[in-house]
């Protein structure tokens, strides 16, 4: 390996500050491995979750972060055919071409430092093939870095899960960097009326300028009857959760028509359930999860990424705030608190 040592930031304990210290690379590449250094990586609602324990306890501690992000190849392991020394890649969570290779071992202070098939909280990473899409090199390097996840995920919703057609009306409880998405989704797809719901004003605003044809801002459950007066009786034609709220997703529920979609982006804390009436589903309402949007990474990075060279896809608007590695934690308490209106990138 040409890179032994990096800096990275680790998860030592969850509800617990991240530690950003040196850590060791493996000695050489595995079948299907390749190292990438990386240039920017976004936070994801999701690295907050594993950080709060959303999904209960974690056996892996402690570990690395980060599933969104973009960098340069500098090396390949065996076996590796679909990226090169050299290329620009993104980095994203949902498998693509190529092989899967074991979770690469890392090691801070001389004990193994366990990752997933992608990371991106670190200046230098062992990426799995699959996690890697190469891109143009005249692409800005920034904006890529959202195609792992927050760009990716947002769009597929309403193009894979929600089938979202010309015309019609679409919810989005809440406007965080995946829901601005789906919201930006929504307008490329011609929806007729996009309504964007959030605690915090500045996203409501964001999600306006982007595409939103109506902005809620609400802390109660007066967002529903405000919804409800904007889409009618015959109710929204889709309706996005990004919350992961039990009592908002069965209100995301009631507020479709007959025939209407619920996509839950947002997964509820471990042991947390919600109450619907099934009824519906019997007669033509769906609700459905959905995995990253259910694309395809190396279809979807490319497409995406010309309707971006052509502005047709704003992604700089979406960009709130930059932070080197030794700020995270920082960054991670203003996404927490709503303070943070769009995406966050860490400059590695």
């Amino acid at each position: 390996m040409i890179v032994r040592n990096t800096q990275a930031a680790i998860l030592t304990a969850q509800k617990q500050p991240l530690i950003v210290e040196e850590i060791e690379l493996p000695s050489s590449l595995d079948v299907g491995q390749v190292l990438v250094e990386i240039h920017f990586s976004g936070i994801c609602g999701s690295q907050l979750g594993e950080i709060d324990g959303v999904k209960g306890d974690d056996p892996y501690l402690p570990h690395l972060l980060g599933h969104e992000g973009s960098g340069v190849v500098l090396e390949v392991g065996p076996g590796v055919r679909t990226v090169s020394c050299g290329d620009h890649v993104v980095l994203h969570w949902r498998p693509g071409s190529g092989i899967q290779s074991l979770p690469p071992v890392y090691k801070w202070s001389g004990r193994p430092l366990n990752a997933g098939f992608v990371t991106t909280f670190n200046k230098h990473a062992v990426v799995s093939e699959n996690r890697l899409t190469t891109i143009p090199k005249d692409y800005p390097m920034d904006l890529a870095a959202l195609f792992g996840c927050a760009v990716t995920t947002g769009i597929g919703v309403v193009e894979n899960k929600g089938g979202l057609r010309m015309g019609e009306s679409i919810v989005v409880v809440g406007a965080g960097g995946v829901g601005l998405n789906v919201i930006q989704g929504a307008r490329l797809l011609s929806a007729s009326t996009i309504i964007a719901v959030d605690l915090v004003e500045s996203r409501v605003q964001l999600a306006m300028q982007i595409g939103a044809t109506h902005g809620i801002t609400s802390r109660d459950d007066s967002w529903v009857a405000q919804v409800r007066d904007i889409v009618g009786p015959w109710g929204a034609d889709l309706v996005v959760d990004n919350t992961g709220v039990p009592d908002v997703i069965s209100r995301c529920l009631e507020l479709t028509g007959q025939s209407g979609r619920v996509v839950l982006i947002g997964v509820p804390k471990k042991g947390l359930t919600t109450a619907i009436d099934t009824l519906p589903l019997h007669f033509g309402k769906v609700l459905v999860g959905t995995h990253g949007g259910d694309g395809s990474p190396e279809q979807d990075i490319p497409r995406l990424m010309a309707l971006s060279k052509l502005n047709i896809l704003d992604l700089p608007k979406l960009i709130s705030t930059r932070c080197e590695l030794q700020d995270i934690n920082g960054a991670i308490e203003d996404m927490r608190s709503g303070r943070m209106t769009g995406r966050c990138l860490i400059a590695l």
